[in-house]
């Protein structure tokens, strides 16, 4: 499913040149759970971001689902994002004076796609949120904020969920939880990968990708 050859990414800052990826090369099959973890600089924000198509490599190939993305232009890349990859992120991203369902309802109204509010619903249902559906975020609870965000990513049947530090302003419980949801997900066929610190959540997956220094330093 996803195809990364020889990915490099170097940002200009000023004079200097920072190199975020050095090389790195990276098969993950449909339907896998993988985390990817390293130190601070290590390169796995980075490498998330091209992987979502947030972000264009310097050079190297990138293949998702077969598609060469890293040449793409901007407004293809949109639309790749949108139909085929939902992201998950540690604040959550939701608006802060509209509802559960309207927050999951986003996506939809971006797509100008019909039935929204059914579609809402089943998303909302499918993390154990449907009661909640008029809520907003001040009134939930980290882990319900969460799980809004989860749905809103699934909301347009991505084949590819991104979370970057997905529990990272969870308790322990609530971070367990969210954990399990993304593996009833995954065994759903969805494809899954999580940037995260913590040792014990990366232990969720199916694999784990350790970077240093902008390289995949191992693959366990």
């Amino acid at each position: 499913m996803i195809e990364l050859d020889n990915i490099t990414k170097v940002y200009k800052m000023g004079q200097t040149e920072v190199v975020a990826l050095n090389g790195v090369d990276l098969r993950i099959e449909q339907g896998e759970m993988v985390s990817i973890v390293g130190p601070s600089g290590s390169g796995k924000s980075t490498l998330m971001n091209i992987i979502g198509c947030l972000d264009k490599p310097t050079s190297g190939q990138y293949r998702l689902e077969k598609i060469e993305v890293s040449k793409l232009s901007d407004n293809k890349l949109a639309e790749i994002r949108n139909k085929k990859v939902g992201f998950v992120f540690q604040s959550f991203n939701l608006l802060p004076r509209t509802t559960a369902l309207a927050n999951v309802e986003l996506p939809l109204i971006y797509g100008g796609a019909g039935n929204r509010r059914q579609r809402v619903l089943q998303a909302l249902e499918s993390v154990g949120l449907a009661q909640r559906a008029h809520h907003r975020p001040n009134e939930l609870a980290g882990g319900e904020q969460q799980r809004v965000a989860i749905a809103r990513a699934l909301i347009n049947n991505p084949s590819l969920i991104l979370a970057d530090e997905p529990t990272g302003n969870l308790d322990t419980q609530t971070s367990k939880e969210i954990m399990l949801l993304f593996q009833e997900l995954n065994g759903q066929g969805i494809t899954i990968i999580l940037v995260t610190h913590e040792p014990d959540i990366a232990a969720y997956t199916q694999r784990i990708i350790r970077m240093r220094d902008g390289k995949i330093e191992e693959i366990v």
